[in-house]
């Protein structure tokens, strides 16, 4: 397997700073966005807002998992239940030949937590990396994200805030995250949040950015998506 390197290459990445949108949308967007990155030739980070209360599933969970009151979305990734009512929420799709890609899911969960570990200590968050593994006799099927911190998950006062799931296909690697205070609110507006991440990946992994923007033929797929799978139940309710 290989190691992570000492310092990461200069590199660049497209940014799209998305708006709100229905459950079924976000998480087709993010597959989308999986599809297209070979073609874009460039790793794509978004951000974007849920527009009702809502969480999401890992892609291994039964759906009777979801709490009454909140719809519901299967992500393409695994992890727990994760709430989509005050928190910020990125994701990150890379090419298959990206040398993140070709490290093992901790290496390349470190690299990214630990640049959103300088973007929250920018804003004066005494945020700490975990450094242990959810423990086997956790019930993966039904365990909610944020109560079950894992290595590199990021701590505040001991408390999980921020945590991620991976997906890797031929396609590339689709990394999703999420930052939630445990509170109603955040601490910060997401457009803060927006921008402390992005300089937290240019500083940590040396990076520029270039806005994108999506065009009919990316909006089109993620509409597919939506229609085809993530607004069926045959995917919602698949455990």
């Amino acid at each position: 397997m290989p190691q992570s390197p000492a310092k990461p290459p200069a590199e660049h990445w497209l940014y799209w700073q998305d708006g709100a949108h229905s459950p079924a949308w976000n998480m087709a967007a993010d597959e989308a966005m999986l599809q297209a990155v070979a073609r874009l030739g460039a790793p794509l980070l978004r951000t974007y807002e849920w527009d009702r209360k809502a969480v999401s599933l890992g892609y291994v969970q039964r759906h009777d998992a979801a709490p009454e009151g909140y719809a519901y979305v299967r992500r393409p990734t695994g992890g727990g239940v994760v709430y989509h009512d005050w928190d910020f929420t990125y994701s990150v799709a890379f090419p298959p030949d990206h040398w993140l890609n070709g490290l093992d899911r901790i290496r390349s969960y470190d690299w990214i937590n630990r640049s959103l570990q300088h973007a929250l200590k920018g804003l004066n968050l005494a945020v700490e990396l975990a450094q242990t593994e959810i423990p086997h006799s956790v019930e993966r099927a039904t365990m909610v994200c944020f109560t079950n911190p894992t290595r590199y998950d990021l701590l505040l006062d001991g408390r999980k805030i921020a945590g991620s799931a991976q997906r890797r296909t031929a396609e590339g690697l689709l990394h999703q995250g999420s930052v939630h205070f445990g509170q109603e609110g955040l601490p910060f507006p997401r457009p803060v949040l927006a921008k402390a991440l992005l300089d937290g990946l240019r500083e940590v992994m040396q990076l520029t950015f270039t806005p994108f923007l999506p065009d009919s033929g990316f909006e089109d797929a993620v509409q597919r998506l939506v229609t085809e799978k993530y607004g069926t139940d045959a995917w919602n309710q698949l455990r």
